[in-house]
């Protein structure tokens, strides 16, 4: 068993269609290892009896040479991916008992694929928060530790943290999750994985439970950039269903990395030093330029002058935008219901009782920028500079052809360490959430540890639909950042 877990996602594929081990086998070790790792808390609902019917299927394709890209892979659906007769709860106690009646796109395309899912990951609710804490169901705790002997639970980064901690467990082999403001890169950089963030519209958001609308996208979280390319080509793809789904060729993303990036300009923004960075994170970045120089890329100096605004933009717009997504959530539908004398009251209570404080204040900030006397004042205005954001990007991609900057300003902190702090929470998306108002795609590779030996992320932008040029650069820092340092909390059999 130790030995399949130690495969990444491409590994294994290989290994599958040479039949070195059928696909039943490599989920039995999957299945064994999401069980292991039940004291992280990563996962919320578990599928065995699904995955090894699954496995059963792929291992009758591959015998006729018709597998997929992803067939017989074994993955966990972050639970904000509708699954067909399986729970979907979003990490909210107001979805208890919500069991869809179809599956997601990105999860169909999946299927298509050939991948066997194991579960549904453990997410912050209604993925608000960085550090999946806010979870109806418990918090999810990181595989890592610090190095100086510290007992405290860490988090794994928010709000796909359930799919970044089974990734860096080797519970799975790779799984899906969402990305708001930072929800897939910023997990990867604290959980020590690779999380990609894919341009606005690429990956559909049917079937996707709504947090804020215009910002939503799906992405893959694995142990490679390798593994991404492969399981973002699976994911990726036109859909009718959803209206902001943009209707472009699916590259052939593994053929991307060619280790080559000689000639490619990388910029540096000043704007991402920002008072009271760690001294290791801006070493680290400092570090990253460097390898990517020494590979032959060009290093330039760009300005993005509105990021220092892109916070406070962004908790206006998410937040607005999540108020009118969660009012469908009323009790009469679907759901929790509350009990009360009347229509109004039963509404109270279901929300009272249903919605985590997270949730309702994230609501309530929304509610109230959208409000009368208030709209032109919050909500118009952070338009007006996310546009902004977007034209300085625009702008730094004609000096430029990818972006490089830190992931996150610190390691993974401690449960309940920032709890009270709601601002400080907020900060820990300052270096995504620029990319996330512009709809660019972007990547976190670990590429070092901290002083107390936890793990580090650096990030690569790039232009809308050039997934591709993300990936080779990414490709490239990983291999000169090399890193293979493992959690103390990975399940080896």
């Amino acid at each position: 068993m130790s030995d399949l877990l130690a495969l990444s996602l491409a590994e294994a594929r290989d290994g599958l269609r040479a039949g070195s081990f059928t696909a039943a086998e490599l989920t039995d070790a999957y299945v064994a290892a999401v069980e292991a790792v039940r004291p992280l808390n990563t996962f919320i609902t578990e599928t065995p009896d699904r995955a090894r019917a699954a496995a059963k299927v792929a291992d009758d394709r591959l015998a006729r040479g018709e597998g997929g890209a992803m067939e017989g892979i074994p993955i966990g659906l972050k639970d904000l991916f509708c699954t067909d007769g399986v729970l979907t709860t979003a990490g909210s106690h107001i979805l208890d008992g919500f069991v869809p009646g179809y599956e997601s796109t990105v999860g169909a395309n999946l299927a298509a694929a050939g991948a066997v899912v194991l579960g549904k990951t453990n997410m912050d609710e209604f993925a608000m928060g960085s550090s999946n804490i806010t979870s109806y169901y418990g918090p999810v705790e990181n595989p890592w530790r610090r190095s100086d002997g510290s007992d405290a639970k860490l988090v794994p980064g928010g709000s796909s943290g359930g799919s970044t901690a089974a990734v860096a467990a080797h519970a799975v082999l790779a799984a899906t999750g969402t990305d708001t403001g930072g929800s897939i890169r910023q997990p990867a950089a604290f959980s020590g994985v690779v999380g990609l963030k894919p341009t606005y519209g690429r990956c559909s958001r049917w079937g996707l439970v709504a947090f804020a609308s215009s910002l939503d996208q799906a992405g893959p979280i694995t142990r490679t950039v390798r593994d991404a390319a492969i399981m973002l080509g699976a994911m990726a793809g036109y859909d009718p269903k959803d209206s902001t789904s943009v209707d472009t060729p699916v590259p052939d993303y593994e053929a991307a990395l060619t280790g080559d990036i000689r000639g490619l300009k990388v910029g540096i923004p000043a704007e991402y030093r920002i008072d009271g960075m760690p001294p290791e994170i801006d070493s680290l970045w400092q570090q990253g330029a460097a390898w990517l120089q020494d590979a032959g890329a060009e290093l330039v100096e760009i300005e993005l002058p509105h990021t220092k605004y892109a916070l406070p933009t962004y908790y206006i717009v998410a937040p607005a935008e999540a108020s009118s997504n969660l009012a469908r959530y009323d009790g009469v539908r679907y759901g929790l219901r509350g009990g009360g004398d009347s229509l109004q009251e039963m509404y109270e209570n279901t929300r009272g009782a249903g919605f985590g404080d997270e949730v309702k204040r994230r609501v309530l900030i929304g509610t109230y920028v959208l409000s009368a006397g208030y709209y032109d004042a919050y909500y118009l205005k952070a338009q007006k500079v996310r546009t902004r954001i977007a034209e300085d990007f625009q702008k730094a991609y004609q000096a430029c052809d990818v972006i490089l900057t830190p992931t996150a300003p610190s390691p993974a902190f401690a449960q309940g360490e920032k709890m009270d702090d709601p601002i400080a929470m907020y900060l820990n998306d300052v270096f995504t959430v620029p990319a996330s108002l512009a709809g660019l795609p972007g990547i976190s590779v670990p590429a070092g540890l901290s002083a107390d030996g936890l793990p580090l992320g650096l990030q690569i932008l790039g232009r809308a639909f050039d997934e591709e040029t993300v990936l080779r650069a990414s490709d490239v820092l990983e291999r000169a950042a090399g890193f293979v340092a493992r959690p103390q909390f990975l399940v080896e059999g």
